[in-house]
């Protein structure tokens, strides 16, 4: 913003010369703050790590729990569980990579619209397109990050109900951790989003446990 000021010289003929001196204002550019985050940026790759993860932890828990209500073999729970695993990383991997392929289509329909009518910028855009093969690798990696969980726990316990029990408790501990994580990356209440994880998590377990022995209590299925 300039602002103007005049002053008076005197001259030989003692007649008053103005003379305009123009004083300048530098613009202020305030700068974001280094510390705020932008959490919506990262929503799809938080998304497909932390569900995966907790679907992977979840599912085969939930699995081992189920297998263990009606059978105390513990090769029979292992194998229950690494079939889990493989089975649940396939279908995360193949609705991953299908979601977002369907996704980049549309994107790609969208451009030839926007080139058509002249306004498109074809090599930013192309730099943007979501990458199927990449999102269904890192949704199968999460799952198998958090279906590794309970099958290491029970891998090496003998014992049939101390195996339950510490499947149980090393789940809940990894959930309540998946929801600290999803807390801090997504700046969501700590509390809050760890009890809606671990909740969850019980009672799917539960829920797995309760169905599958009275299924197989009821009609005498041998395993």
């Amino acid at each position: 913003m300039a602002a103007s000021q005049s002053l008076k010289l005197p001259s030989l003929n003692n007649v008053e010369i103005p003379v305009h001196i123009i004083h300048t204002e530098e613009n202020q550019i305030q700068e974001p703050a280094v510390d705020e985050l932008d959490y919506s940026q990262r929503g799809q790759w938080l998304r497909a790590a932390v569900l995966g993860a907790n679907d992977g932890l979840v599912s085969v828990a939930s699995l081992m729990m189920g297998v263990s209500s009606v059978k105390e073999d513990v090769k029979a729970v292992i194998v229950v569980g690494f079939a889990g695993l493989v089975a649940g990383a396939c279908s995360m991997a193949t609705g991953e990579f299908v979601s977002v392929y369907t996704q980049r289509d549309v994107e790609i329909a969208q451009m030839k619209r926007e080139k058509r009518k002249g306004s498109s910028k074809s090599d930013e855009n192309d730099e943007k397109l979501p990458n199927p093969v990449q999102a269904a690798l890192a949704s199968a990696l999460a799952f198998a990050i958090g279906a590794v969980v309970p099958l290491l726990a029970a891998a090496f316990i003998r014992q049939h109900k101390v195996r339950m029990a510490v499947v149980v408790a090393v789940a809940s501990v990894a959930l309540v951790v998946f929801g600290v994580a999803d807390a801090l990356l997504g700046g969501t209440p700590m509390v809050k989003s760890s009890a809606r994880v671990l909740v969850g998590g019980w009672m799917a377990m539960g829920t797995t446990f309760g169905l599958t022995k009275l299924i197989g209590s009821d009609h005498g299925m041998q395993f």
